[in-house]
């Protein structure tokens, strides 16, 4: 049984860091691409960030320079690293796994941006 479980959302001023996590499951975690969505209330959930087996890493625009994604296959976990937080941040993070047809979801974790 495959499972993506997030942890380390919560409530942080402006200007503020977390850093969420994603701790798989029943896959060969390495050989995934690992990425993290995120769902604001009324919008549609929209890519933030991936990381490639290799270790390649692509971020959303609105994030660069502010958000770093990570992984650690001994581990196998997942990091986003979010600085400089803005209450546009505010959504549900999800958790994302990708082989080919292979396709998992984290249940998500919710950060809320506010001062």
């Amino acid at each position: 049984q495959v499972q993506l479980v997030e942890s380390g959302g919560g409530l942080v001023q402006p200007g503020g860091s977390l850093r969420l996590s994603c701790a798989a499951s029943g896959i060969i975690f390495r050989i995934y691409v690992m990425a993290w969505y995120r769902q604001a209330p009324g919008k549609q959930r929209e890519l933030v960030a991936t990381i490639t087996s290799g270790g390649s890493t692509n971020l959303a625009e609105s994030v660069k320079g502010r958000f770093t994604i990570s992984r650690e296959n001994a581990k196998n976990t997942v990091y986003l690293q979010m600085n400089s937080l803005e209450p546009e941040d505010t959504a549900v993070y999800y958790c994302n796994a990708v082989l080919g047809r292979y396709n998992y979801w984290g249940q998500g974790t919710q950060v809320t941006v506010s001062s």
